[in-house]
């Protein structure tokens, strides 16, 4: 990918709660707020640190399947119900599957630097929990090739897909030592979420999540290789940036210290009908990473706070190896020794992550950028780091499907 030809900064973060299974508020069988309800509440809780939506040029939304699990399609014209200064302002509408919300930024981020607009309000939504688990596992294979895979596939279709790569990773890496870093990535995600009040496991009180984590796979009741605490639960909510250009910040009247400056990006799409080419690697993540730290002139050992695409937590050991944090077969032995937790060497998924904060597929990719920039302008509370010395930029891998569709940005303090 070519360098940015103008700065892009991003600002005026907002995250809805993340509500499903875990919350204290949620219960299935009560009413529940309807997908324009996270819309609005993410679009006018970026827009009321911006001051007034008159400053927004245009306006993109990442959503998966709406059109399933609510019903409802045509999401961009939502967003002039955000507020009435939107209307007949350009609104797109990205789906690349659980990477539709990093696309919705990588949109935005093309307005700015074709200098088509100058300001970008930027919203991921998802709401799930509108159907049984069955049925939306369902829905989300369509995340996969459906024609190809759904009928040979798994009733709990993509957690099998990743059970797949965990039975690989063992079987190449070793079992144990792999099984244990799975449940220490499970641990550190609920204590993450732990901090932060709007993460889905926020009220999660289980005293020894190491042991939840170490629960044994049930293939009976669900897969060979993953239990339960492996894998990131239903979702409903939305998260909203807002994206300039120098100008763009300048008319918003932000100081730099409340923005982050985009220093890299890359974007990469593999063949959604063939297999994967190795179970145990992240190949299109890796592409896509080395996009980016190609961009931004940076590398590995840059990297201080990180969000990855932990959907399972093999998938966030796998992702460690993708980013070029340590190499093949070395991710158990890194989480092991606490490298990726607050205060470690590459902090990870400082609010939970998938896991623990919540997976609202359409809405991932755009929360990842909002908790970077919490991170990079120290508003992230009681989740906040302190970078180390020479790692202090933040980086976000948002996937689509099982590494098909993939997101990368790397941000820097804006100074």
């Amino acid at each position: 990918m070519n360098k940015l030809r103008r700065a892009v900064f991003a600002t005026a973060g907002y995250n809805t709660i993340s509500m499903g299974p875990g919350r204290n508020e949620f219960h299935p069988k009560k009413p529940r707020p309807g997908i324009e309800h996270y819309i609005l509440e993410a679009g006018r809780g970026a827009i009321q640190q911006i001051g007034s939506a008159e400053f927004i040029d245009e306006a993109v939304i990442g959503n998966f399947m709406a059109a399933r699990f609510c019903r409802q399609g045509h999401l961009a014209a939502f967003l002039p119900a955000v507020d009435e200064a939107l209307r007949f302002k350009p609104c797109t509408r990205t789906e690349g599957a659980c990477a539709s919300g990093g696309l919705a930024v990588y949109t935005g981020i093309k307005s700015i630097l074709a200098e088509t607009a100058e300001v970008v309000l930027v919203i991921g939504v998802e709401v799930q929990n509108t159907v049984k688990a069955v049925y939306g596992s369902d829905i989300l294979a369509g995340a996969a090739h459906y024609a190809g895979e759904r009928k040979a596939g798994h009733a709990f279709f993509f957690p099998a897909k990743f059970d797949e790569r965990a039975a690989a990773y063992f079987a190449r890496f070793g079992q144990e030592r792999t099984r244990r870093a799975m449940a220490m990535w499970y641990a550190q995600a609920v204590e993450n979420a732990r901090r932060e009040p709007k993460a889905q496991e926020y009220h999660n009180r289980a005293e020894d999540l190491f042991a939840l984590g170490m629960t044994p796979p049930n293939p009976k009741a669900f897969l060979p290789n993953l239990n339960i605490y492996d894998c990131s639960k239903v979702s409903d909510g939305a998260s909203a940036i807002v994206l300039a250009s120098e100008e763009g910040l300048a008319r918003l009247g932000i100081p730099r210290a409340q923005a982050v400056r985009l220093l890299g990006m890359g974007v990469a799409e593999n063949d959604i009908t063939a297999a994967p080419p190795e179970l145990t690697e992240l190949t299109t993540t890796r592409a896509a990473v080395e996009k980016a730290y190609r961009m931004a002139g940076l590398q590995a050992s840059d990297i201080g706070v990180c969000e990855v695409h932990d959907c399972f937590t093999i998938s966030g050991l796998l992702s460690l190896e993708a980013a070029g944090f340590v190499g093949p077969g070395e991710a158990p032995d890194f989480v092991a020794g606490g490298e990726t937790r607050l205060g470690g060497t590459v902090a990870c998924n400082t609010t939970g992550g998938l896991i623990g904060f919540g997976h609202y597929t359409g809405g991932t990719g755009v929360r990842q950028v909002v908790d970077l920039w919490r991170q990079l302008t120290n508003n992230a509370g009681q989740c906040q780091v302190k970078l180390r010395s020479g790692r202090r930029y933040g980086m976000s891998i948002n996937m689509g499907g099982n590494d098909k569709t993939v997101t990368v940005f790397i941000f820097a303090p804006a100074e």
